[in-house]
Protein backbone atom coordinates (compact mmCIF):
# COMPACT_ATOMS: atom_id res chain seq x y z
CA UNK A 1 0.00 0.00 0.00
CA UNK A 2 1.40 3.31 -0.97
CA UNK A 3 -0.36 4.88 1.61
CA UNK A 4 -1.73 8.93 2.26
CA UNK A 5 -0.44 12.28 1.91
CA UNK A 6 -2.04 15.01 3.38
CA UNK A 7 -1.29 19.01 2.77
CA UNK A 8 -2.75 20.78 5.33
CA UNK A 9 -1.25 18.83 8.49
CA UNK A 10 -2.36 21.00 11.09
CA UNK A 11 -2.73 19.93 14.53
CA UNK A 12 -6.60 19.87 13.85
CA UNK A 13 -8.54 18.00 11.08
CA UNK A 14 -5.05 17.17 9.68
CA UNK A 15 -3.47 15.02 11.69
CA UNK A 16 -6.37 13.39 13.24
CA UNK A 17 -6.84 12.07 9.28
CA UNK A 18 -2.98 11.19 9.79
CA UNK A 19 -3.44 9.18 12.76
CA UNK A 20 -7.17 7.47 11.88
CA UNK A 21 -5.42 6.52 8.38
CA UNK A 22 -1.93 4.88 10.36
CA UNK A 23 -4.09 3.01 12.80
CA UNK A 24 -4.85 0.94 9.98
CA UNK A 25 -1.49 0.25 8.52
CA UNK A 26 -1.22 2.72 5.64
CA UNK A 27 2.32 4.93 5.22
CA UNK A 28 1.24 8.48 6.05
CA UNK A 29 3.17 11.56 4.07
CA UNK A 30 2.30 15.10 5.73
CA UNK A 31 2.68 18.75 4.14
CA UNK A 32 2.79 22.13 6.48
CA UNK A 33 4.49 24.93 5.77
CA UNK A 34 6.20 24.50 9.12
CA UNK A 35 8.50 22.52 10.47
CA UNK A 36 7.33 22.81 14.25
CA UNK A 37 3.73 21.47 12.74
CA UNK A 38 4.85 18.75 11.13
CA UNK A 39 6.91 17.77 14.66
CA UNK A 40 3.74 17.04 16.52
CA UNK A 41 2.48 15.23 14.15
CA UNK A 42 2.28 11.04 13.42
CA UNK A 43 5.38 9.02 14.61
CA UNK A 44 6.97 7.68 11.68
CA UNK A 45 5.38 9.64 9.24
CA UNK A 46 7.20 11.21 6.08
CA UNK A 47 7.21 15.22 6.77
CA UNK A 48 7.86 17.78 3.71
CA UNK A 49 7.57 21.48 4.67
CA UNK A 50 5.93 23.54 1.81
CA UNK A 51 3.70 25.99 1.34
CA UNK A 52 0.40 25.18 -0.48
CA UNK A 53 -0.31 28.37 -2.27
CA UNK A 54 3.46 27.75 -3.89
CA UNK A 55 3.04 25.90 -6.96
CA UNK A 56 7.07 25.29 -7.53
CA UNK A 57 6.92 24.09 -3.47
CA UNK A 58 4.10 22.27 -3.04
CA UNK A 59 5.22 20.24 -6.70
CA UNK A 60 8.49 19.49 -5.17
CA UNK A 61 7.00 17.79 -1.69
CA UNK A 62 4.55 16.13 -3.84
CA UNK A 63 7.52 14.31 -6.25
CA UNK A 64 9.22 13.95 -2.84
CA UNK A 65 6.65 12.01 -1.46
CA UNK A 66 5.85 9.91 -4.47
CA UNK A 67 9.71 9.11 -4.80
CA UNK A 68 9.28 7.68 -1.61
CA UNK A 69 5.94 6.03 -0.82
CA UNK A 70 4.71 5.57 -4.80
CA UNK A 71 1.20 6.95 -5.65
CA UNK A 72 -0.90 7.14 -2.98
CA UNK A 73 -3.85 5.48 -1.94
CA UNK A 74 -5.65 8.61 -0.72
CA UNK A 75 -4.74 12.61 -1.32
CA UNK A 76 -6.03 14.64 1.62
CA UNK A 77 -5.95 18.46 0.43
CA UNK A 78 -6.54 20.18 4.24
CA UNK A 79 -4.87 23.39 3.28
CA UNK A 80 -6.81 26.74 3.81
CA UNK A 81 -6.54 30.00 5.15
CA UNK A 82 -8.77 30.62 8.03
CA UNK A 83 -9.07 34.71 8.78
CA UNK A 84 -11.99 36.90 8.56
CA UNK A 85 -12.20 39.54 5.86
CA UNK A 86 -15.02 41.86 4.45
CA UNK A 87 -15.76 42.71 1.21
CA UNK A 88 -13.97 45.72 1.50
CA UNK A 89 -11.27 44.57 2.82
CA UNK A 90 -8.66 42.89 1.11
CA UNK A 91 -6.85 44.02 -2.30
CA UNK A 92 -7.08 41.66 -5.35
CA UNK A 93 -3.35 40.66 -4.56
CA UNK A 94 -4.33 39.30 -1.22
CA UNK A 95 -7.60 37.86 -2.72
CA UNK A 96 -5.58 35.83 -4.85
CA UNK A 97 -2.86 35.12 -2.44
CA UNK A 98 -5.38 33.13 -0.05
CA UNK A 99 -7.22 31.79 -3.53
CA UNK A 100 -4.00 30.30 -4.12
CA UNK A 101 -4.17 28.44 -0.94
CA UNK A 102 -7.99 27.66 -0.40
CA UNK A 103 -7.76 26.27 -4.24
CA UNK A 104 -5.06 26.45 -6.11
CA UNK A 105 -2.95 24.27 -4.15
CA UNK A 106 -5.91 21.33 -4.00
CA UNK A 107 -5.56 21.95 -8.33
CA UNK A 108 -1.66 21.44 -8.17
CA UNK A 109 -2.17 18.65 -5.90
CA UNK A 110 -4.79 17.08 -8.20
CA UNK A 111 -3.14 17.62 -11.39
CA UNK A 112 0.22 16.00 -10.06
CA UNK A 113 -1.00 12.85 -8.27
CA UNK A 114 -4.59 12.17 -9.79
CA UNK A 115 -3.69 10.95 -13.16
CA UNK A 116 -1.13 8.00 -12.02
CA UNK A 117 -3.73 7.24 -9.45
CA UNK A 118 -6.46 6.91 -12.63
CA UNK A 119 -3.80 5.09 -14.16
CA UNK A 120 -3.41 2.46 -11.78
CA UNK A 121 -7.44 2.69 -11.68
CA UNK A 122 -8.11 3.36 -8.03
CA UNK A 123 -7.86 6.14 -5.23
CA UNK A 124 -9.55 8.81 -3.39
CA UNK A 125 -9.20 12.23 -3.18
CA UNK A 126 -10.77 14.29 -0.40
CA UNK A 127 -11.21 17.67 0.12
CA UNK A 128 -11.78 19.73 3.52
CA UNK A 129 -14.36 21.94 2.81
CA UNK A 130 -16.83 24.66 5.08
CA UNK A 131 -19.01 27.11 4.92
CA UNK A 132 -21.99 25.61 3.80
CA UNK A 133 -23.24 29.47 3.29
CA UNK A 134 -21.58 31.99 2.28
CA UNK A 135 -20.61 34.60 5.11
CA UNK A 136 -20.33 38.60 4.58
CA UNK A 137 -17.54 38.12 7.26
CA UNK A 138 -15.40 35.51 6.00
CA UNK A 139 -15.77 36.45 2.27
CA UNK A 140 -12.71 34.34 1.23
CA UNK A 141 -12.88 31.37 2.48
CA UNK A 142 -16.41 31.37 1.48
CA UNK A 143 -15.31 31.73 -1.58
CA UNK A 144 -12.50 29.19 -1.51
CA UNK A 145 -14.55 26.74 0.13
CA UNK A 146 -17.48 27.36 -3.16
CA UNK A 147 -14.58 26.57 -4.88
CA UNK A 148 -13.16 23.25 -3.63
CA UNK A 149 -16.87 22.17 -4.11
CA UNK A 150 -16.85 22.88 -7.64
CA UNK A 151 -13.13 21.68 -7.99
CA UNK A 152 -14.55 18.18 -6.43
CA UNK A 153 -17.68 17.81 -8.83
CA UNK A 154 -15.09 18.59 -11.92
CA UNK A 155 -12.18 16.12 -10.55
CA UNK A 156 -15.44 13.55 -10.69
CA UNK A 157 -16.09 14.22 -14.24
CA UNK A 158 -12.36 14.06 -14.85
CA UNK A 159 -10.76 11.14 -13.14
CA UNK A 160 -14.13 9.18 -11.53
CA UNK A 161 -14.71 6.49 -14.10
CA UNK A 162 -11.45 5.38 -13.95
CA UNK A 163 -11.91 4.22 -9.93
CA UNK A 164 -10.95 8.17 -8.51
CA UNK A 165 -13.66 8.76 -5.81
CA UNK A 166 -13.28 12.12 -5.27
CA UNK A 167 -15.28 13.97 -2.48
CA UNK A 168 -15.62 17.18 0.19
CA UNK A 169 -16.45 17.13 3.78
CA UNK A 170 -18.32 19.72 5.06
CA UNK A 171 -17.36 21.03 8.36
CA UNK A 172 -19.90 23.10 9.12
CA UNK A 173 -18.38 25.00 12.63
CA UNK A 174 -15.21 24.97 14.61
CA UNK A 175 -13.55 22.05 15.04
CA UNK A 176 -12.26 21.57 18.41
CA UNK A 177 -12.04 18.50 20.64
CA UNK A 178 -14.92 17.73 22.69
CA UNK A 179 -17.62 18.77 20.47
CA UNK A 180 -19.28 18.14 17.86
CA UNK A 181 -16.81 19.12 15.56
CA UNK A 182 -14.00 16.54 17.23
CA UNK A 183 -11.42 16.40 14.74
CA UNK A 184 -11.11 12.96 15.59
CA UNK A 185 -14.99 12.09 14.98
CA UNK A 186 -14.42 13.90 11.68
CA UNK A 187 -11.41 11.94 10.88
CA UNK A 188 -13.47 8.88 10.79
CA UNK A 189 -15.61 10.34 7.62
CA UNK A 190 -12.11 10.51 5.88
CA UNK A 191 -11.30 6.51 6.57
CA UNK A 192 -14.86 5.70 5.42
CA UNK A 193 -14.86 7.89 2.38
CA UNK A 194 -11.94 6.22 1.26
CA UNK A 195 -13.06 2.67 1.81
CA UNK A 196 -16.48 3.29 -0.33
CA UNK A 197 -17.06 0.89 -3.19
CA UNK A 198 -17.18 2.67 -6.32
CA UNK A 199 -21.38 1.85 -5.90
CA UNK A 200 -21.67 3.68 -3.24
CA UNK A 201 -19.59 6.98 -3.63
CA UNK A 202 -20.46 10.26 -2.00
CA UNK A 203 -19.29 13.73 -3.64
CA UNK A 204 -19.99 15.47 0.06
CA UNK A 205 -20.40 14.90 3.19
CA UNK A 206 -22.16 17.70 5.52
CA UNK A 207 -21.40 17.66 9.20
CA UNK A 208 -23.31 19.95 11.24
CA UNK A 209 -24.72 21.69 8.47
Amino acid sequence: MSGVVIIGAGPGIGQAVARRFAREGLPVALVARSEQTLRSAVPGALTVTADAGDEKALTSALDTIVAELGVPDAVVYNAAVIRPDRPADLSLEDHLGRWAVNVGGAIVTAARLLPAMAGRGRGSFLVTGGMPEPKAGYLSLSLGKAGVRTLVTALHEEYGPAGVHTASITVGGVVAPGTAFDPDVIAEHYWRLHLQPRTAWEHEVRIGC
